[in-house]
C-alpha cells in the first residue's frame, strides 16, 4: 500500500515526543523538543489534557514555539479532572488513567490515525518517556523506531529500574530484616555505594506486586528493546553508571545538563540571554530582587520540588533548623505541598518574626535563575533529578532530604560519589537540619565549594561546542535522520 504523505517520495523526519504528565518530565521534554526543532526536524509534542491546561495557563509556551513552523502540540484525553497538577501521592492515579484512557487512543493515532504511516506526515521516530513501556510495543506494531527518554537520574535508572528484576531475583527485595544500612551488592558498579536505605523508595515495600513495582519491572524489560535511550546527564558525571548501562542499552545519548544545553544552543553568544519557563505553576519573580539584596553565597534556598509533600511537623522541624542556622533563606512552598493544609496559626510567633527578618517565602520560583544567583550558598532539596543536576551545573552544594522515586539514590550519590553535599534521608529533626546547613555554609564550606566548582566546570565543558553532551545531541539528530531514511514504505 502506498504512503499518503506529501511531497517527494522520501519521508521527512518527524519526531513524536510523549512525556509523562508531570512538571519535571514535561519541562525536560519541551527543552528536548526545541533542540530537535532547531535542526529543522518536525516535532509533534503529545501532552495529556491533565498537564496541558496548566502549561498553557502559566507559560508562554504557545507563543514561544510559534517561531517553529516544524512544531505542533497535540493532546490526548486522560480522564483526570484535577484542576491543578497532582502531588507525588497521586502518581499511580495519573499513570493508571493514562493506561486506561490515553493508551488506546495513542495506539490508534500511531497505528492507523493522524500520526500513522497512513497520514500525510507520518511519525518516523517516537521519543516517549521511558515510563510508558506500552510505547515500545506500539512502536513495534506501527514499525516506528523508539528512543526512550528517561528523566530520572541514571544512577537510579540503572540501580533500581533496569536492575529491579535482578534485585528481586537476588532476594535483595523485599528486605530481609530491618538493617537499612546493609550494602546492596547485586547491582554491578554500585556494590560499595548503595545501602538498602539508598534504593528508590518503592524498594522498601514488603510486597513486590505493588502497581509501582509492576510499572518499573515493565520499564526494565521495555527500555532495552528500544533503539536508543536519552538521559539527562553528562558523560563525566555518570561515567561509572553509563559504562555498566551500555551492557543492557548499547545506544545511550547523555545530553545533560539539558536545561543548560538548551540555553547554550538556543542563545547565540552575541545575543542577550532570554528567560524561558515551562512551569505549570505561576512563578513569583519578586524573590530575585530579594536575593539581589544579599551578599554572595549567604542564602539557603529551600524547595521540595513539584511533587514532594511534607507534614506540618516535618515543615516545622526543617523551618526551625534552617532559621536556627542563622542564614537568610528563600523558601519555595508549593500550593498543596503541606499534607492537611497549612496556615500561620500553626507556627510559633517567634519563628514567624524571624522569617519576616531573614526569610522570603514564595509559592513557586524560577529555580534555574535562583540557583544561578550569586547570593545562593546552599540548596536544601528533595533531590529530584532536575533540581540535582541544575544545582551541579551552578556549583551549589546541597543538603538533601529525599522524598520518593529516584531521590533516595540521588542524595546518596550527592554525598558519597560526587561529594557536593549532605544526605539527611530518613531523618527530620531541627538539630540535624541546623547542623547540615552550618556544615555546608560554614564548617566544610571550602571542601564542598571546591568539589561543586569542579563538577560545574565539567558540566559547562560538556555543553560547549565540542563537549560530550553537544556531540551526543548531534549524534541523536543524525540518528533520527538515518532512522527515517531506512523506514520502508508499506
Amino acid at each position: 500500500m502506498a504512503q499518503n504523505h506529501q511531497g517527494n517520495d522520501a519521508i521527512q523526519p518527524h519526531v513524536l515526543i510523549f512525556p509523562i504528565p508531570f512538571q519535571g518530565p514535561v519541562n525536560c521534554a519541551l527543552k528536548l523538543a526545541e533542540l530537535i526543532c532547531l535542526s529543522g526536524i518536525h516535532v509533534t509534542f503529545l501532552n495529556t489534557n491533565h498537564i496541558h491546561g496548566p502549561l498553557l495557563r502559566h507559560t508562554d509556551v504557545l507563543s514561544r514555539f510559534s517561531r517553529y513552523p516544524n512544531f505542533k502540540f497535540e493532546t490526548v484525553p486522560d480522564g483526570l479532572e484535577h484542576e491543578r497538577p497532582v502531588s507525588g501521592d497521586g502518581f499511580m492515579e495519573v499513570m493508571s488513567a493514562v493506561d486506561d484512557v490515553s493508551k488506546p487512543i495513542f495506539r490508534e493515532m500511531m497505528v492507523s490515525g493522524s500520526l500513522s504511516r497512513k497520514s500525510e506526515r507520518p511519525v518516523t521516530v517516537m521519543i516517549p518517556d521511558a515510563c510508558f513501556s506500552f510505547a515500545v510495543d506500539i512502536g513495534v506494531e506501527a514499525s516506528v523506531p523508539v528512543i526512550c527518554f528517561e528523566t530520572v537520574s541514571p544512577c537510579c535508572l540503572w540501580s533500581c529500574y533496569l536492575n529491579l528484576p535482578t534485585l528481586i531475583e537476588a532476594g535483595d527485595i523485599p528486605f530481609k530484616g530491618r538493617d537499612l544500612d546493609e550494602l546492596v551488592t547485586s547491582v554491578p558498579g554500585t556494590e560499595h555505594i548503595l545501602r538498602r536505605r539508598d534504593l528508590a523508595s518503592f524498594c522498601r515495600s514488603d510486597d513486590i506486586s505493588t502497581p509501582v513495582i509492576e510499572l518499573i519491572v515493565k520499564e526494565a524489560r521495555s527500555v532495552p528493546r528500544a533503539q536508543g535511550l536519552i538521559v539527562n546527564t553528562f558523560q563525566e558525571l555518570d561515567d561509572l553508571i553509563l559504562t555498566n548501562m551500555q551492557n543492557l542499552c548499547p545506544n545511550i545519548y547523555p545530553i545533560g545538563p539539558l536545561h543548560s544545553l538548551h540555553k547554550a544552543q538556543l542563545v547565540a553568544p552575541s545575543s542577550p540571554e532570554t528567560t524561558f519557563s515551562n512551569s505549570v505553576w505561576k512563578e513569583d519573580r519578586t524573590c530575585l530582587s530579594w536575593l539581589d539584596k544579599h551578599s554572595p553565597k549567604t542564602v539557603v534556598y529551600v524547595s521540595i520540588g513539584s511533587l514532594a509533600t511534607m507534614t506540618i511537623d516535618q515543615l516545622l522541624e526543617i523551618w526551625h533548623g534552617v532559621a536556627n542556622s542563622g542564614n537568610p533563606f528563600l523558601w519555595v512552598r508549593r500550593p498543596g505541598s503541606i499534607i492537611g493544609g497549612f496556615d500561620d496559626s500553626l507556627v510559633p510567633s517567634e519563628l514567624l518574626e524571624h522569617t519576616k527578618e531573614m526569610g522570603c517565602i514564595v509559592d513557586w520560583a524560577p529555580q534555574e535563575e535562583v540557583l544561578a544567583h550569586g547570593a545562593i550558598g546552599a540548596f536544601l532539596t528533595h533531590s529530584g533529578w532536575n533540581s540535582t543536576i541544575e544545582s551541579i551545573m551552578e556549583g551549589v552544594p546541597m543538603i538533601c532530604w529525599p522524598y520518593f522515586v529516584d531521590q533516595q539514590v540521588n542524595s546518596r550519590f550527592v554525598e558519597e560519589v560526587w561529594k557536593v553535599g549532605i544526605d539527611m534521608k530518613d531523618t527530620c529533626d531541627r538539630l540535624i537540619v541546623e547542623k547540615a546547613v552550618r556544615d555546608v555554609m560554614e564548617t566544610s564550606r571550602d571542601m564542598f565549594a571546591q568539589s561543586a566548582n569542579n563538577w560545574a566546570n565539567l558540566a559547562k565543558k560538556s555543553i560547549s561546542e565540542k563537549g560530550s553532551s553537544s556531540m551526543n545531541l548531534a549524534r541523536l539528530i543524525d540518528d533520527i535522520k538515518s532512522m527515517t531514511s531506512t523506514m520502508i514504505e508499506i
